[in-house]
């Protein structure tokens, strides 16, 4: 029933080698150091680029198979895609927005209604903060009822506070949806906050001294020992 990924892809300063699976109803971040290629394997997820070999399935369809020749377009994954910035239609309103992917106008408003923006509905994207236009991108995302969500650092170019809240934000989506979450972070604090697993991955594959290097050298990340101690539990099985 997970979302399963193996795939392999060579990059232009290393070779990306990746195994891991994320299950429903949890939140698995994804950490490591700028250009480690965390968002070449959620964009290979998606189906926006293709690895050389391997193979992602989710459930019992297969998405991508190097062996079978299968490819799955990103459309027909029907998936939830966050990018850093905002990709929202600036000539829309945050309700037209959020009801771009979905013909259920409700799914739309109730979906603004959980994520504090509703009042905001009649306005456009150029007339709010940023952190009420990436709410509405969450929002957009779904609408359409994903089969899981990629979220590729969505609060990076959020101020402190906006970050914090819509951390929360997230916290309270991790509880009521019952599918798989991937979110990239390059956040340590952020990623012991939100997840249920973490990978972390260092030019293209997984390596757990790295956040066990990181967590020792930033004491002041506010990780709890309990937190750190079952997500090695988890790395390790």
């Amino acid at each position: 029933m997970a979302l399963r990924v193996c795939i392999k892809k060579k990059l232009n300063y290393f070779d990306l080698d990746i195994n891991f699976s994320c299950f429903p109803e949890e939140l698995l971040a994804m950490i490591g150091p700028s250009g480690s290629g965390k968002t070449s394997i959620i964009r290979m997820i998606a189906g926006l680029e293709t690895p050389d070999e391997g193979r992602i399935s989710y459930r019992d369809e297969v998405w991508f198979d190097s062996s079978q020749k299968i490819y799955v377009a990103p459309q027909k994954r029907r998936l939830g895609y966050v990018f850093q910035d905002y990709t929202l239609f600036p000539h829309l309103t945050l309700r037209e927005n959020a009801a771009f992917a979905t013909r259920d106008l409700k799914r739309a408003d109730d979906l603004l209604e959980m994520f504090g923006i509703s009042h905001l509905r009649d306005r456009k994207p150029n007339r709010v903060s940023g952190g009420e236009r990436q709410r509405c991108a969450i929002c957009q995302a779904l609408a359409r009822n994903p089969r899981a969500l990629l979220l590729d650092e969505p609060f990076s170019a959020l101020d402190f506070m906006n970050r914090r809240k819509l951390r929360e934000d997230v916290k309270l989506l991790r509880d009521e949806m019952t599918f798989p979450i991937i979110y990239v972070t390059h956040d340590i604090q952020e990623a012991f906050s939100l997840a249920d697993e973490i990978l972390p991955v260092v030019e293209g594959k997984i390596d757990k001294g790295w956040l066990q290097r990181s967590i020792s050298s930033t004491p002041s990340t506010g990780a709890p020992a309990k937190a750190a101690h079952a997500t090695w539990l988890t790395l390790a099985l």
